[in-house]
């Protein structure tokens, strides 16, 4: 994956992948509330400026994220459909509590589509193979 960087912070990389046109998002050290909210709104942001219609959401290298999504993460999930993201690839840590809660609220959400994965390779040919909505 060739990416041109975007945001580098201490908890949060993200990189722009020309040749697939998506975000690749490395989420990096503590996951706390706080800092998950900050950071995704700064991704907000960047996928505003950098329209994509997908995201590579890796969370394997995020310590101490649990699986509870607040109503503000999935209205967060809708605010980054209605910027034009159609499908997005989560990875989660492979020791994730109540991991099947989360999947399962996950893929109920319309827009953007969400898989979830246990590696970025799984995570990253599902995301290649997905359809763009206005070539559907």
């Amino acid at each position: 994956m060739q990416l041109l960087p975007l945001v580098d912070t201490p908890g949060l990389y993200i990189g722009h992948d020309a040749q697939n046109e998506w975000l690749y998002v490395d989420w990096r050290g503590e996951a706390s509330l706080a800092a998950a909210r900050a950071s995704g709104l700064l991704l907000l942001r960047t996928l505003r400026t950098w329209p994509c219609p997908k995201l590579l959401n890796d969370y394997s290298g995020a310590c101490g994220l649990t699986a509870h999504l607040t109503g503000r993460g999935v209205r967060w999930l809708e605010q980054m459909g209605a910027a034009g993201l159609q499908h997005v690839a989560w990875v989660l840590p492979r020791h994730l509590p109540a991991r099947q809660a989360l999947q399962d609220l996950v893929h109920t959400i319309d827009c953007p589509r969400v898989g979830t994965f246990d590696d970025v390779v799984s995570a990253y040919a599902w995301l290649q193979q997905q359809p763009l909505a206005w070539l559907v």
